[in-house]
């Protein structure tokens, strides 16, 4: 009975060994790829926006992290928050639950004017506003038209004509979005903002065109 005992148990022992293999495993490759992940946004993001100072925070442990970029008072840009959310990929009996539930690892960046803007106006994926995206506070206020922006669908929300000219103008001046999915020029607090996805070694090339684009924006 012993030995019966025994050799029935040895494939569950099996198991758990291979299932703490896997966890352990895991655990190290996630925590790499995520740090590798935030080390080359906000790389990318301190060459693209070259502040005079800046600060990195650590608010979720593999997971989430803060910069704030501030620049002298010369510059129409007072200050960039940034706040990165990346999927748990060093829990990965988690991780198909999160993907699920996050889709992908997030970027959201905030810039403060010193000035106001020529009114609102929006450029949000229509497939991300439709299922995670935020909700257009002044939506009711605002104008709505569809448009095609490299491979994806946009909703285009302006409040002046001149704002839809301006993003219709700069759609067709930077034809590939890449990663990012909602641009937002926002009057009533003089900031821009954008969320994209912080794909490694694109983060630079995607924001670039966008970045400029919310300071010439702000400068007319």
């Amino acid at each position: 009975m012993a030995v019966y005992s025994y050799v029935a148990g040895f494939p569950l022992l099996l198991l758990v060994i291979a299932l703490s293999a896997f966890i352990a495993l895991g655990y190290s490759r996630g925590r790499k790829k995520n740090n590798t992940i935030c080390m080359s946004a906000f790389q990318d993001l301190a060459e693209t926006f070259k502040p005079d100072d800046q600060t990195f925070t650590n608010i979720g442990g593999f997971v989430g992290h803060h910069a704030n970029f501030r620049f002298e008072e010369k510059d129409i840009v007072s200050e960039i928050d940034v706040t990165i959310t990346l999927l748990p990929r060093h829990a990965p009996l988690y991780m198909p639950i999160s993907r699920l539930i996050m889709g992908n690892d997030r970027l959201f960046i905030s810039v403060f004017m010193r000035c106001s803007p020529p009114g609102e106006g929006h450029l949000i994926e229509k497939e991300y506003a439709g299922f995670r995206g935020p909700k257009i506070t002044n939506a009711d206020r605002l104008y709505r038209e569809e448009v095609r922006w490299g491979s994806y669908d946009y909703y285009l929300y302006y409040e002046k004509m001149s704002m839809y000219n301006q993003l219709v103008k700069f759609i067709g001046t930077a034809p590939d979005p890449g990663h990012i999915r909602h641009v937002a020029i926002l009057s009533d607090e003089r900031k821009g903002f954008i969320f994209m996805i912080p794909e490694e070694g694109e983060v630079a090339r995607c924001l670039k065109p966008v970045y400029e684009f919310l300071v010439d924006i702000f400068r007319d």
